[in-house]
C-alpha cells in the first residue's frame, strides 16, 4: 500500500503515569478537551481519551490512558502498561517526593511494557514557580541520564501541554515509520501490540483491540 492509495491510519496507545495528584488527569483533559478542573478527584481505575492528528498526510489516533497513582491501584496499572507505545512520566515541580518516585515509575514501565516506548519526563505545575522544589536543571539531568524527552508544563495555564503530547506522538510515528510497513510479519506484530493500520475505505489490515475516535 502506498500513500497515493489513500494513506494509512494509525492507532497508538500512550499511558500517563506518576504519583497521585501530580496533575495527570488535568494534563489529559487540557490536551483532549481544553478543560481544567481545579477540584478534580483522584482517578479510580482507568480512563482514556482519543485524539486525532494528521502526520505526513496520514491520520494518527492517539489513545491516551490515565490511571491512578496510588499504590492500592497497582494491580490496575500493571495491565495498563501492556501495548503502550508512548508514556508521559509526570511529577509535580512543587513536590520533590513525586520527582523522587520517577525512577520507580520508569522501572514499572520497563517491567510491564512489551514494546519500545517513547518516553517523556514531564515536570507539571510550572505555574507554581514560587514554591518550586525541583529545578529545571534537575529535571533535564534526570531525563538525559535515562534517555527521556523532557518538558515542563502547566495544565492550569496550558503551558507546553500540547507540545508534550505531540512530541511523544511524533516520536512513536517516526519509530513505526522506520519499520517495513508492508511486511506481513510486521503487520501481525502491530496487531498484537494494539496498533491498527486502516485503509481510508475502512477495511482494516489489522484489528485493533480498542475502538477509534467516536
Amino acid at each position: 500500500m502506498t500513500d497515493q492509495e489513500g494513506g494509512e491510519e494509525y492507532l497508538f496507545k500512550i499511558v500517563i503515569i506518576g504519583d497521585s495528584a501530580v496533575g495527570k488527569s488535568n494534563l489529559l483533559s487540557r490536551y483532549a478537551r481544553n478543560e481544567f478542573n481545579q477540584n478534580s478527584k483522584a482517578t479510580i481505575g482507568v480512563e482514556f481519551q482519543t485524539q486525532c492528528l494528521e502526520i505526513d498526510g496520514k491520520e494518527v489516533k492517539a489513545q491516551l490512558w490515565d490511571t491512578a497513582g496510588q499504590e492500592r491501584f497497582r494491580a490496575v496499572t500493571s495491565a495498563y502498561y501492556r501495548g503502550a507505545f508512548g508514556a508521559l512520566l509526570v511529577y509535580d515541580i512543587s513536590r520533590r517526593s513525586t520527582f523522587q518516585s520517577v525512577s520507580r515509575w520508569l522501572g514499572e514501565l520497563s517491567t510491564h511494557s512489551d514494546t519500545t516506548v517513547a518516553r517523556m519526563l514531564v515536570g507539571n505545575k510550572c505555574d507554581l514557580e514560587g514554591i518550586r522544589e525541583v529545578s529545571v536543571e534537575e529535571g533535564k539531568s534526570l531525563a538525559e541520564a535515562e534517555g527521556l524527552f523532557f518538558i515542563e508544563t502547566s495544565a492550569l495555564d496550558s503551558t507546553n501541554v500540547e507540545t508534550a503530547f505531540e512530541i511523544v506522538i511524533w516520536e512513536i510515528y517516526n519509530n513505526v515509520s522506520r519499520k517495513v510497513l508492508n511486511s506481513d510479519s510486521y503487520k501481525a506484530d502491530l496487531s498484537i501490540n494494539r496498533v491498527s493500520l486502516v485503509n481510508n475505505n475502512g477495511s482494516k489490515q489489522t484489528q485493533s483491540k480498542y475502538s477509534c475516535c467516536v
